[in-house]
């Protein structure tokens, strides 16, 4: 069994901020760990806008606090982000995430991440075993 707190863990290597600074996710679970998936509490701070394109990984997300909206990129459609909410990138969709009030996000990801990534140019994160 596996226990963190998240608290313990944003002092640690776990806790990723972006070269951006616009995020921070503390990475609670981890490839590495031995699912499937990874698991991070991430924050999207109030007034900045995120290109983000996960052509690699299916995300979960999940809004446990602050507002935002999404905007889907092929279609430009926007959704508004509240706590309560989820979205999901089944499609693996090219978007934009804004946070209006600093965004408190529960994010899954398959397959999981390693622990380090940030976003490349083209809002993606490499794939598995990709430096």
């Amino acid at each position: 069994m596996i226990v963190r707190n998240l608290e313990e863990a944003r002092k640690t290597d776990r806790m990723v901020t972006a070269a951006n600074g616009n995020w921070d996710s503390t990475r609670l679970s981890l490839a590495d760990d031995g699912g499937n998936c990874s698991f991070h509490i991430t924050r999207i701070f109030a007034g900045t806008e995120t290109h983000i394109h996960y052509k690699h990984h299916f995300e979960a997300v999940y809004c446990m606090e602050g507002e935002g909206e999404v905007e889907t990129l092929a279609d430009g459609k926007v959704w508004p982000i509240k706590p309560g909410d989820i979205y999901i990138l089944d499609q693996h969709d090219e978007h934009l995430l804004r946070a209006t009030k600093t965004l408190h996000l529960a994010c899954v990801f398959t397959p999981g991440l390693t622990g380090n990534e940030d976003h490349r140019e083209d809002g993606s994160y490499a794939p598995a075993g990709e430096d």
